[in-house]
């Protein structure tokens, strides 16, 4: 059988079936597929939380109520703070531009068919993103917000990784690097997502454990919180890293794996936006 080889794996002539380049093309195409099953179910959880907030927060902004903010935001709206309660409106409409604004950035069709706009959706993003973290740090330590410090801890750091990984995309696109661009822009997009990620898998944890556990629900402070206000983040990208040395690797049991793993992650990505939706979103509709 005439082989090819292609990144140092063996590929089979055109009408070959069997083999091992047969079994290395069947695994590429497990893990490729699983990558977007995860991706596509991400993306959906994103928009119903984006939907949630534009409908709930703004909804309470046309009817003139911002007091309903606190509903789920503690202090989203303190009565005379005028530019603290600008600022939360700010943030609030900014994670609804991002959320739908960095679904459509790694939509691959869409940035070959209009790169303009892949440019120009990408230069928004990353000033909202900016934008945003600084005034999630506001919230944390000057406005007020709930959980303790090693809470708000996690949560400055998720915002300095916003900021590094926003720089380092946009320098590596300007130089004309367009994998590093990739690769950083992929890192910014789940940092960004932090927050999404805190809820869905805090609403996971909860259902799972049939109620709060590992923290008091009513100071919001415990070790299970102290441990997700840094994974929110530190564990999606660690993820990232898995799977792209896997992607580039020889070894097609370390690819089959981290297939596996994807389709177990998207189960679990299901689970917790489904808890969030019926516990956190859909019942302030």
């Amino acid at each position: 059988m005439n082989l090819q080889t292609a990144g140092g794996r063996p590929r089979a002539a055109p009408g070959t079936t069997a083999g091992p380049a047969a079994w290395h093309a069947r695994v590429d195409a497990a893990l490729a597929w699983s990558a977007r099953l995860w991706f596509g179910v991400a993306v959906l959880g994103q928009l119903l939380f984006a939907w949630y907030v534009a409908v709930f927060y703004g909804g309470a902004l046309a009817h003139g109520d911002l007091a309903q903010w606190n509903k789920v935001m503690p202090r989203g709206y303190v009565a005379g703070d005028t530019a603290g309660n600008a600022a939360i409106g700010l943030h609030l409409l900014a994670a609804v531009v991002i959320t739908i604004g960095g679904a459509l950035q790694l939509l691959t069709p869409l940035r070959r068919l209009a790169p303009t706009f892949h440019r120009w959706n990408g230069r928004v993003y990353v000033l909202l993103a900016l934008a945003s973290s600084v005034v999630g740090l506001y919230m944390v330590w000057w406005r007020g917000a709930v959980g303790g410090l090693v809470q708000h801890v996690g949560i400055s750091g998720n915002a300095v990784l916003i900021v590094l990984c926003a720089a380092l995309a946009v320098h590596h696109a300007r130089a004309g690097r367009v994998a590093l661009h990739r690769r950083w822009a992929l890192r910014l997009f789940l940092a960004v997502s932090g927050v999404w990620f805190f809820r869905i898998g805090l609403m996971a944890w909860i259902v799972a454990n049939h109620g709060p556990a590992g923290f008091d629900p009513v100071t919001f402070q415990g070790p299970f919180l102290s441990f997700l206000s840094f994974a929110q983040y530190l564990l999606p990208l660690a993820v990232l890293e898995l799977y792209a040395r896997a992607q580039a690797s020889g070894h097609v049991a370390a690819r089959g794996a981290m297939a596996v793993a994807m389709l177990g992650l998207s189960a679990a990505t299901a689970a917790g936006v489904a808890a969030a939706a019926m516990i956190l979103w859909l019942p302030h509709l």
